[in-house]
């Protein structure tokens, strides 16, 4: 049965990018494209604004316009629309895909309720080699973390308003959580001036933001006479988008829950 799938944030750069993976693919068909109410573009076919070709699908700026219109909604926008998009998928028992990061803890408590009745992945990114990585790292930590220092370094385009990225946060916390560690009692953001000897406990975080970077992430375990990096690079949206379309497919079908991409792949 094909999936019918919303895109909200339809227009901005991953909006677009969701539109044409949706658009690709044989499993999934786009129904609906949400922006931001005060857009020059609500009622527009969203297959011309991105470049497709028409598609019958006219731009709206409003949710509740929709809601019966798909089956799965794909958010990658900011937190406080993600926030009231859950609240209206709810009410109307829609699955979602979240690919928002940079949640306050507020916004995490009133998301969280949220979606307490729906299907909803969520993934700090939809790269199958990025949740090939997670895996990856909780194998290297548990054999390496205890007798190396712990780097992450990210770098991404010049536009990303949070830092570190929702993906180099995770893939922290999944090498914390294979040592046994608190992320954010050993988390270390950037360093300047005199720091003092490493605590061998701590995990590091570098940021690069500039040009048009889409996503570089590496993990780096540093022990005395050796090292091991787990890197991947990302030289298109079309691979976080491909991503998110397969989790909306397999969302359909699933039960009310909290489930990420470890569970789309079966990396469990």
């Amino acid at each position: 049965m094909t999936t019918r799938i919303a895109v909200t944030g339809a227009i901005g750069r991953m909006g677009k990018t969701l539109v044409e993976a949706v658009t690709n693919s044989s499993d999934a068909e786009l129904t609906a494209a949400i922006v931001l109410p005060d857009s020059s573009l609500i009622g527009a076919d969203i297959g011309e604004v991105a470049g497709l070709g028409k598609n019958g699908v006219s731009i709206v700026g409003d949710i509740n316009q929709v809601l019966d219109d798909f089956d799965v909604l794909i958010d990658f926008t900011a937190p406080d629309a993600t926030v009231a998009n859950a609240i209206a998928c709810a009410s109307k028992g829609k699955g979602m895909v979240i690919g928002t990061t940079g949640f306050s803890d507020q916004q995490k408590v009133q998301f969280e309720d949220a979606i307490k009745s729906i299907p909803v992945c969520i993934a700090s990114n939809f790269s199958t080699g990025v949740n090939l990585c997670f895996k990856l790292l909780d194998i290297a930590a548990r054999v390496m973390g205890e007798d190396s220092d712990i780097e992450i370094y990210e770098a991404h385009h010049r536009h990303k308003v949070d830092a570190p990225s929702g993906t180099a946060l995770r893939m922290g916390e999944v090498v914390a959580d294979a040592v046994g560690r608190n992320l954010k009692e050993v988390a270390v953001y950037g360093r300047e001036g005199q720091t003092g000897a490493r605590d061998k406990n701590t995990i590091g975080f570098a940021t690069v933001r500039g040009g048009d970077v889409v996503g570089d992430h590496t993990v780096s375990f540093l022990a005395d006479g050796e090292r091991v990096e787990i890197t991947h690079k990302a030289s298109s949206r079309m691979s976080f988008a491909r991503g998110a379309v397969r989790a909306a497919v397999w969302i359909a079908s699933q039960q009310a829950g909290k489930y990420d991409m470890q569970d789309v792949l079966d990396l469990r």
